[in-house]
């Protein structure tokens, strides 16, 4: 048993029993995908089973957004949602990063439609800050991975 102490903040709080903790992290997983799964889906070819929604305002889009990525603007769910994704097809959400919430007001507005949805954690700071080449109103883009957020050779391993 783990004792706890006032004097120690990451214990503070006792963590969870571990058959709590699994529940709670793999709910977690059915709501999140991270920007190298996604990557990985979209780089093995054919139907990755999922569509990509960028969620963010058109002039954000054309700054640069995931190719293959469907645009729909946040407000707009409400009003375009039915008409450009299918219900049948889960949609992967992302916004800026993860200092956003937009993916995540994206993905509840979706769902609240009938939609199964995933929000792609990280976000499209983190999709270029990883090295995975994107598309601006100018053509395609790329800039060299941040070895602060992904391996410069190889993966993670994660």
């Amino acid at each position: 048993m783990i004792k706890t102490t006032s004097a120690n903040p990451v214990l503070r709080v006792a963590p969870a029993a571990p058959a709590e903790a699994a529940a709670w992290f793999r709910a977690s997983l059915a709501f999140h995908a991270d920007v190298s799964d996604v990557a990985a889906a979209l780089a093995a070819g054919g139907d990755p089973g999922f569509v990509v929604v960028d969620t963010r305002s058109t002039e954000s889009w054309d700054q640069g957004h995931l190719p293959g990525a469907v645009h729909l603007p946040t407000a707009l769910i409400p009003e375009q949602a039915e008409r450009l994704l299918d219900k049948d097809v889960p949609v992967v959400t992302y916004c800026w990063g993860p200092g956003c919430n937009g993916a995540t007001r994206a993905a509840l507005a979706l769902a609240e439609l009938g939609f199964r949805v995933k929000e792609m954690l990280g976000g499209f700071e983190y999709w270029a800050r990883e090295g995975f080449a994107y598309e601006t109103w100018q053509g395609p883009a790329h800039q060299d991975a941040d070895p602060l957020t992904a391996p410069v050779d190889g993966d993670c391993g994660c």
